[in-house]
């Protein structure tokens, strides 16, 4: 308060007035800080609402059952040429041998309908594990090995509960004559909940059970190497020349303002930028992660200049007054002393920037990166698709196991996300230097 408000005043009034003032100082800065706690409240109470959703439905899409059938592996039929080439094994009866082992489990030889049924109930790339594990084993060959077999998704969801057996057999997906056969499985204790080794090394797939994410993720990991040898480079490269070597007129002012707008450009606009310029005019392939890689380092490039100028601004002027004072040229100054001290603020940055591309869907779906995939992408020009693409996809199709994987994805994309920032945050404190 000013003199002027104490004049005329007794100390004994004025003493009475400060106190007033201070009191209601404090019941302002009480009410600031309540509402900042209430603020963090709130946004900690929907990050906790939104992680329980994510982890109620996901955790459950990381299993899913199977059932234990005792397999013949009878060598003449599971390899009629006696090579053990794919064309050899896939030309066998693999598909038989699984059923006969499917009638066996219910002690049945089984009729029509009884054949008919079982083929829905075990998945339907059976075959193709009993080929793995006949190729990851061939002394096992002419002896009886208990496999395990994914069920079918509509059994999953049955024995899950989503599929109630009160339910009237015409509203079912499956018939009561299916239920009875799972029951048996159940009571044999053939039936096994385990952790989806599908989900982790599956690729796509239109069969809900047998849906993965490694595709998705190679293509992911080699997008991201594409975008981190652009984006990098050259947002650490225009950061250090808009720093520390471009004279300060208009041209710089209008890039500057420039790198800021296209910081806030949707990332829509760069998959638009993309298809126009690589796929239209250059030809280049849709859906590879080449393509992607670049476009995603378009997106991010702003991001990283932007950090990495304000890792430069904040190395203080004696380091450079320093160098300089004792004979270092202009470019030993930037190379030998401000780089490596703004370098964990340009890094931090750099992975920021790359777990915001990591999460990006828009940009890869003009590109053509939707495309159903189901071989695993060996190199940058191979069709591939990414991690958020094929939640995207997952999260279109009608089947229920579907719902659980899309969220089992999101969790693992989550994981590395934070993996990505906890790195940023690691690496920072351990390349900071004290001045």
């Amino acid at each position: 308060m000013t003199n002027k408000a104490f004049k005329g005043l007794s100390p004994q009034e004025a003493t009475a007035r400060v106190e007033a003032s201070l009191k209601q100082r404090r019941k302002k800065e009480k009410r600031f800080r309540l509402m900042g706690l209430s603020a963090v409240g709130l946004a900690l109470t929907f990050l906790v609402i939104l992680f329980s959703g994510i982890l109620t439905k996901g955790l459950p899409g990381m299993f899913q059952h199977y059932v234990q059938l005792d397999v013949v592996l009878d060598k003449a039929r599971l390899d009629p040429q006696g090579d053990m080439s794919d064309a050899s094994l896939f030309s066998g009866d693999a598909d038989k041998i699984i059923l006969e082992a499917s009638l066996a489990s219910i002690g049945e030889e089984g009729g029509r309908k009884t054949k008919k049924a079982l083929r829905k109930m075990v998945s339907s790339g059976g075959s193709q594990r009993l080929i793995d594990f006949v190729k990851a084993n061939p002394e096992l060959m002419g002896t009886t090995q208990t496999i395990k077999f994914a069920v079918d998704d509509d059994i999953d969801s049955f024995l899950r509960g989503f599929i109630k057996r009160e339910t009237p057999e015409k509203d079912r997906r499956i018939n009561d004559f299916t239920i009875e056969i799972v029951d048996k499985w159940q009571e044999a204790g053939l039936i096994s909940y385990e952790l989806s080794d599908y989900l982790f090394f599956g690729s796509a797939s239109r069969d809900a059970e047998m849906a993965g994410i490694k595709g998705a993720l190679f293509g992911s990991l080699l997008t991201l190497a594409i975008c981190v040898s652009i984006a990098f480079p050259l947002g650490v490269a225009a950061a250090v020349y808009l720093e520390e070597i471009a004279p300060k007129n208009r041209w710089t002012e209008i890039i500057d303002i420039n790198i800021n707008n296209l910081a806030a450009v949707p990332s829509v606009v760069f998959g638009i930028m993309g298809l126009a310029i690589f796929i239209v005019t250059f030809g280049m392939p849709r859906s590879i992660p080449l393509v992607g890689g670049i476009v995603l380092a378009l997106m991010t490039l702003p991001t990283i200049i932007i950090s990495s100028r304000a890792a430069i601004r904040a190395v203080p002027p004696s380091i450079r007054d320093a160098a300089l004072g004792i004979g270092a040229s202009k470019m030993q100054t930037i190379f030998h002393h401000v780089i490596p001290l703004a370098m964990p603020g340009m890094l931090t940055g750099t992975i920021i920037g790359m777990a915001q591309a990591l999460g990006e869907t828009a940009p890869l779906l003009m590109i053509g990166m939707v495309a159903f995939i189901v071989d695993i992408p060996g190199g940058f020009t191979d069709p591939a698709t990414v991690l958020p693409v094929q939640i995207f996809m997952w999260a279109d199709f009608a089947e229920r196991m579907f719902i659980q994987k899309t969220s089992a994805a999101i969790i693992v994309l989550l994981a590395f996300l934070i993996t990505m920032n906890a790195a940023a945050i690691l690496l920072r404190k351990k390349l900071e230097r004290r001045w």
